[in-house]
């Protein structure tokens, strides 16, 4: 399953009508104004109301202002889970720049690479690298600035630009085709199944589409947010009953975790209060699925399969999921097919690579900086992922996409780590691939070939400085043999399958 979801803050599944739209600076205006004490966003014992919130992001936006940012910016920001992300974001919405998200983990390599696609003013992190922007905490920007009074409302062209690794070995952005805004009139129910009194508890990571999505969304709804520092599974349980927390968002790896904690510790906590469970980001295991369902509801248990890229989505209730066991659901919005390797448009039950194309008329859903869709004629694109329809439309994913590793609910290129693996100068060839995990889903495994004499705590070190941690590989293997034909080709689903036929015998 691809990993990012689609932009879904100010859209209900499904919906055919334009509402009328305001900027999201209005917007959390708008909340300030009617409900000024009603909780927006909560870490821990950090809190803030409506009222603070608006007040508090437009004394950032004029610190902003006075560190450089402009209209149309793209602004890197590498915090981590905090009230202190979503300040910088409707900071720079309220400027009618564009948060580009990205982990605060960040090594300097791939820092330095993302800086130079999104050609970001400052940086909005505690790095401690040396780079050729300005790097500045929220504190930083406060202290620009003591005026919290309304500024002139402004749209950003662009939402928002996540980042990818992209099949290329080199980082890419996604910028949403959507501009900063949401619905004037607040929904009842919104694309998340939100409503205006959700309490909705956030443990993934801001910097993920999807989480940042579901935030945008959550502060659009007027809702209470409240972000996890970073996930636990017995404190996501704890946060749950502590919150009376109406909705949830997890990926499978959370789920994995916080199954597999001890009976007695899961049945300390009461979850009754939770009306929405959504699992994104990563195949989940039917086992795990089917245990979710029986232990939160099946009408509260929700899936949604899509990428940033969001041309089409499905969605799949665990009701639905009981009936059409391993389906990912029907689609919801835009169109979806599956295409045989001839091209040919495939009937029910026929595998084929999935591709995908934005409801009629609609506008653009995003654009690349760094790479280019894989497209066939009349619109339609892939994400690389294979499967099938049944007779009812309902999709089901034979495979992930070839060349990508989800570990943990996170898109994995190899292409971006055989690249930095052969910039070691013993590095004669190496292919990456995913190898199964109870825990993570996928770990990933190195095959290296060496020109010399070189050891895994070698090739770690190397990659300490140039790949976040959670794309670094937990094994290594050293072969002899190339790993590529003349054509300079690596077949990793081929070497993927040798080793996991080996663990078999």
């Amino acid at each position: 399953m691809a990993e990012d979801k689609p932009d879904l803050a100010a859209a209900s599944f499904g919906t055919t009508t334009a509402p009328e739209m305001i900027s999201l600076g209005a917007k959390l205006r708008q909340h300030a104004t009617f409900q000024p004490n009603a909780p927006a966003v909560s870490c821990g014992p950090a809190s803030l109301t409506y009222a603070e919130l608006h007040r508090r992001t437009n004394r950032l936006a004029r610190g902003l202002q006075a560190l450089g940012v402009k209209h149309g910016d793209l602004v890197t920001l590498g915090l981590p889970n905090g009230v202190g992300f979503v300040e910088a974001c409707y900071a720079i919405w309220k400027l009618g720049a564009t948060p580009q998200p990205v982990s605060f983990r960040l090594p300097k390599g791939e820092l330095e690479a993302i800086v130079e696609l999104a050609r970001t003013p400052i940086v909005i992190a505690d790095f401690k690298h040396e780079i050729d922007r300005p790097l500045v905490t929220v504190d930083d920007i406060a202290a620009r600035s003591s005026d919290d009074r309304d500024l002139p409302d402004a749209t950003a062209p662009i939402s928002k630009a996540p980042t990818s690794g992209g099949s290329t070995g080199r980082p890419k952005l996604i910028l949403a085709g959507q501009p900063g805004v949401t619905t004037k009139e607040t929904p009842e129910i919104g694309g998340w199944r939100l409503t205006p009194n959700s309490i909705a508890v956030l443990p993934a990571p801001l910097y993920h589409n999807a989480g940042f999505g579901m935030m945008m969304s959550a502060i659009s709804q007027g809702c209470h947010l409240v972000v996890m520092p970073r996930f636990d599974p017995e404190a996501t349980l704890a946060e749950i009953e502590a919150r009376k927390a109406t909705w949830v968002y997890v990926v499978p790896t959370m789920m994995n975790r916080i199954w597999r904690l001890p009976d007695a510790v899961r049945e300390r906590y009461d979850v009754s209060s939770l009306e929405t469970l959504w699992h994104l980001a990563a195949p989940c295991p039917a086992f795990l699925k089917e245990a979710f369902i029986r232990w939160i509801g099946p009408d509260k248990v929700m899936e949604l399969y899509a990428g940033t890229e969001a041309q089409a989505i499905t969605v799949i209730t665990g009701a639905e999921w009981l009936e059409h066991r391993g389906s990912v659901g029907r689609v919801m919005m835009g169109e979806m097919k599956a295409v045989g390797e001839d091209g040919r448009d495939l009937p029910p039950g026929e595998v084929g690579e999935i591709y995908m194309r934005r409801p009629e008329g609609a506008p653009p859903t995003y654009k690349y900086l760094g790479a280019t869709a894989k497209a066939i004629e009349g619109g339609w694109e892939s994400l690389g992922d294979i499967g099938w329809f049944d007779a009812e439309g309902y999709l089901y994913l034979a495979d992930r996409r070839t060349d990508m590793i989800l570990v943990g609910g996170s898109n994995v290129y190899p292409a971006e780590i055989e690249a930095a693996l052969e910039e070691h100068p013993q590095v004669q060839s190496v292919a990456v691939i995913g190898l199964p995990d109870d825990d993570l889903g996928n770990i990933i495994h190195a095959i290296v070939q060496t020109k010399g004499t070189v050891s895994p705590e070698d090739l770690k070190a190397h990659l300490a400085d140039r790949l976040v941690s959670y794309k670094q590989p937990r094994t290594y293997e050293f072969v002899d043999e190339p790993l590529r034909d003349d054509a300079g080709k690596v077949r990793r689903s081929a070497l993927r399958d040798a080793r996991l036929k080996t663990e078999e015998a």
